[in-house]
């Protein structure tokens, strides 16, 4: 069983995650009580990151606004562009896995060459630059989170593979 999609309505904060078992998917609803508590969760994990120096990221996909930490202090913050409602960026508590610096990124409907500073933080879901358009503060993306090529560069060059990534309604 893995998470395939998550994506949050409304104020009441329902959650509806999809879930893939082996050839079939479904559905599941967390009411609105675990939805709270998942963004409690999240909020607790950015007041523990705070209270150390270490480096961290935080993605916010209300306001598609990605601020870089050392610790309590933010270094870097920029209009970045989320995913779009039919293929959502997933909230969530994550790493950086990986790091590349030119890749190749293909899915359902599209395929880029020569994709800039890509970040991997979970299976496909990247932070990369995006040389294709200048729609930042807008979700627009297949998942990933796009940033203008000279952001995720300074990005790129700011964090290093174990980084983490908060990603928050």
């Amino acid at each position: 069983m893995r998470f395939h999609r998550v994506l949050a309505w409304g104020s009441g904060l329902l959650i509806t995650v999809w879930v893939s078992a082996g050839s079939s998917e479904k559905m599941l609803r967390m009411p609105s009580v675990l939805a709270q508590t998942y963004q409690a969760t999240l909020n607790q994990k950015m007041a523990n990151l705070k209270k150390t120096e270490d480096r961290w990221i935080e993605i916010n996909l209300s306001t598609q606004r990605l601020t870089a930490w050392e610790g309590s202090k933010p270094v870097y913050a920029i209009l970045i562009s989320t995913g779009k409602k039919k293929t959502p960026t997933i909230p969530g508590m994550f790493t950086i896995q990986s790091k590349r610096r030119i890749d190749r990124m293909k899915g359902d409907g599209y395929d880029i060459d020569d994709v800039p500073y890509a970040q991997y933080y979970s299976g496909g879901y990247a932070i990369h630059g995006a040389y294709w358009h200048k729609s930042f503060g807008t979700p627009v993306s297949h998942g990933c989170t796009n940033l203008a090529v000279n952001h995720a560069k300074w990005l790129f060059n700011w964090s290093k593979v174990g980084t983490p990534v908060v990603i928050h309604p």
